[in-house]
């Protein structure tokens, strides 16, 4: 397997589908004089290169529990595949290629990178006092459209922090069911999570609980970005993909819960992106 492989399987670069079209919908909202492919680009880079250093990060952070835990202990960083020092210098690299590129977008962009930064490189660290870091992670991850649409914008408005609201618990939501197949082994070394609270029935009600905040916080981002009605129908395509992630969802087979993590999460990502393009530009 070649180097750059190698770091792309450390990291899932491939989850980056789930970030990157709520970078572009915030960028897209965020247009007021038309498409602009030098802001799409340096869009498209600050994403991959931010999501890439927490990756890589949160791997460095959890290599001793992931060499302990038997769903883990054959990733990149356990296995020896990726040696510690390199994923240092890779995680190093990312963010010096971030905060170059929110340089060159604009003034804002490059002013509030530290405090992006600052989420993007802590959120592996709170699963070992606080429950809460399924919360953490889905504000760390609504960073996305966030800055999609400071690069476009130079600025920041009420919509775009609706919508940022509905990636933090989306993101929480399926966080904790993805964390259901982790619950007795973080419960066995003292790492925190709402399954290891809760136990499976409380963390199957509170991921549904977010869900249904999340969709909340999407209708009303929706309804004060002015969207046509069409995008009515995205949002009601959303509810549908989330229902059926939690009906895939099997505590005893992880199988289920990365079909659920994975597919309906990209679905709705690719779903969502769409909606706000027709809602913007169509009706």
């Amino acid at each position: 397997m070649s180097s750059l492989k190698k770091f792309l399987n450390m990291i899932k670069f491939e989850h980056t589908i789930f970030a990157l079209p709520f970078a572009y919908i915030g960028m897209f909202m965020g247009f007021k004089h038309g498409f602009s492919l030098k802001v799409f680009i340096l869009v498209t880079v600050a994403m991959a290169s931010a999501r890439s250093a927490a990756m890589a990060l949160n791997r460095i952070v959890d290599l001793k529990f992931d060499a302990m835990n038997e769903r883990t202990k054959d990733r990149e960083l356990p296995s020896g595949k990726v040696k510690l020092k390199d994923a240092y210098i890779f995680t190093f690299l990312s963010i010096v290629i971030f905060e170059i590129t929110t340089y060159f977008i604009n003034d804002l962009a490059f002013k509030l990178s530290p405090i992006a930064l600052f989420f993007i490189l802590t959120y592996s660290y709170t699963k070992r006092f606080t429950s809460l870091c399924h919360l953490y992670l889905g504000f760390t991850d609504a960073i996305a459209p966030l800055g999609g649409y400071v690069a476009a914008s130079n600025s920041l408005s009420l919509p775009i922090w609706l919508l940022a609201g509905f990636v933090s618990f989306w993101i929480a939501g399926f966080d904790i069911l993805y964390a259901l197949q982790d619950r007795d082994f973080d419960k066995s070394v003292g790492l925190h999570s709402i399954p290891v609270s809760l136990g499976v029935k409380g963390a199957m009600f509170m991921a549904k609980l977010f869900h249904l905040v999340a969709f909340l916080f999407l209708i009303a981002s929706m309804y004060t970005f002015d969207l046509s009605r069409l995008s009515y129908i995205g949002a009601l395509i959303v509810a549908v993909l989330l229902f059926i992630e939690h009906r895939l969802v099997d505590p005893n087979d992880p199988k289920k819960i990365n079909l659920a993590f994975f597919n309906m999460n990209s679905y709705i990502s690719i779903v969502l992106l769409i909606t706000f393009l027709v809602g913007k530009y169509c009706g």
